[in-house]
């Protein structure tokens, strides 16, 4: 007698794969009904605007009369606007007072805010008061402190026997008075950065070159500084972005004057969009300068990279 063995079909190992993605199906409509409110706005308001600037800029409107495309003609005329050139000079010479000085003045200040001393959380506070400010408001203080004949800054300082210059009204202040506002203005969002980079800084490291004998200089320079590279990276990022983007300032303080020391290069694409009706040469400008910034800001991520900080 044969005995015939019955084999059973295997039947097919489940797939947890598509077994999770079905789980995950109501999750995922979920998400994007709450996403898309969000999404349609930066779509409206943010992409569309870009998109129509950037085709803007290849014609001639001033909302009056019908888009004219003139191709090339707006770049053409970008390139011998010694005005808008002049402008973009002016920036470079802001960021280069202003990113240092942002981030010498942010860190040493984070540094003393650091400590564990009593009131330090009422002097947080009293320096990150500004960042939290209307960039206009502050500006229009500013400018009445520091007017020549009945402002703050000249009073004191003639109280000391010192004459006080037309910080405002003098193309060799003008940069200088709005480098100090903007400064003031920036410091409370930098040293909350660099606080918070100074709390992942472990504590046995400085007590380890304590115990080696390093002084108070050697921690900060062999310790604080090597740990706070990221930190530095990104405040250095930001605030190059910002300072090409300078304009509150320079329009409500000085107006681009005097004699256009403190014209900057979106005052231009402003004077030429709003006040001369100029779209599609204004929209040229501004795509040439978000051109800059992602160039500027490329070299400074290479720079970094190299020193090992990303």
């Amino acid at each position: 007698m044969t005995l015939h063995k019955t084999t059973t079909p295997a039947t097919s190992p489940p797939r947890p794969a598509r077994r999770r993605s079905r789980l995950l199906r109501p999750e995922a409509r979920a998400a994007l009904l709450f996403i898309s409110p969000a999404m349609g706005l930066f779509l409206l308001f943010t992409v569309a605007p870009v998109v129509f600037a950037f085709v803007l800029s290849f014609s001639r409107y001033d909302i009056l009369t019908p888009v004219r495309w003139v191709g090339l003609a707006n770049y053409a005329r970008l390139l011998t606007d010694d005005l808008f050139w002049l402008g973009v000079r002016n920036v470079g010479f802001y960021a280069l007072l202003y990113v240092p000085s942002m981030i010498a003045c942010s860190l040493g200040l984070a540094l003393a805010l650091s400590r564990p001393k009593p009131g330090m959380v009422f002097f947080r506070t009293l320096f990150y008061i500004p960042a939290v400010t209307s960039s206009v408001a502050g500006a229009t203080v500013w400018s009445w402190m520091l007017q020549r004949d009945y402002g703050v800054v000249n009073q004191v300082l003639g109280a000391f026997g010192i004459q006080g210059p037309a910080w405002l009204a003098n193309s060799d202040t003008a940069m200088y008075a709005i480098v100090f506002v903007t400064l003031w203005q920036g410091l409370g969002g930098s040293i909350i950065i660099y606080l918070a980079g100074l709390a992942g800084v472990p504590r046995y490291l400085y007590e380890a070159a304590a115990l080696d004998g390093a002084t108070p200089w050697q921690s900060f320079r062999f310790i604080t500084l090597p740990t706070l590279r990221t930190t530095t990276f990104f405040v250095t990022f930001m605030t190059l972005i910002g300072a090409f983007q300078l304009f509150d300032q320079a329009y409500v303080m000085t107006q681009g004057g005097p004699g256009y020391a403190t014209t900057t290069a979106v005052y231009q694409i402003y004077q030429n969009g709003f006040t001369q009706l100029q779209m599609g040469y204004a929209s040229a400008q501004a795509f040439v300068l978000a051109l800059a910034i992602l160039v500027v800001s490329l070299l400074n991520l290479r720079l970094n990279r190299d020193s090992g900080v990303t």
